[in-house]
């Protein structure tokens, strides 16, 4: 069965057990695993990379990420809104990067137009233990 059927039945049914619109958050990232490699001069430490794609007018469920992970996120084509723990929403265009520090709070990370799709790439530094990249915030 695809992964995006399952994960949109889970999201749907977690949406109306919760009495929260389906819609709410629109359409959603796609997350593909592209690099995994433990670092060799850093014991314990691994970089992750992944590749994000944004449909048009789509988002990502606030979300932290593990508390070992540093991040650094580059915005490969589209515009990219992000708004990370206190600091303000700031938008982010093709070619343009930020960092987010361990532990942080991911509250906006959405594709900044309703008609072009939008793509990013996200590297973490973390503990070779820390199997799960981001956790949903209730």
């Amino acid at each position: 069965m695809n992964a995006r059927i399952i994960v949109g039945a889970a999201y749907t049914a977690t949406a109306l057990a919760t009495g929260m619109p389906a819609a709410a958050h629109g359409p959603t990232e796609t997350v593909t695993p592209h690099f995994e490699k433990a670092i060799p001069n850093i014991p314990g430490k691994t970089m992750k990379v992944v590749i994000v794609d944004y449909p048009p007018g789509g988002a990502s469920v606030p979300h932290s990420h593990a508390d070992s992970s540093f991040i650094f996120a580059h915005v490969l084509s589209g515009e990219i809104e992000s708004k990370v723990n206190d600091g303000p929403t700031q938008t982010y265009r093709a070619g343009e990067s930020w960092y987010e520090p361990p532990a942080s709070r991911h509250l906006v990370s959405r594709n900044a137009s309703k008609t072009k799709p939008a793509r990013l790439l996200a590297v973490f530094v973390l503990d070779s233990d820390d199997k799960t990249l981001t956790t949903p915030i209730k």
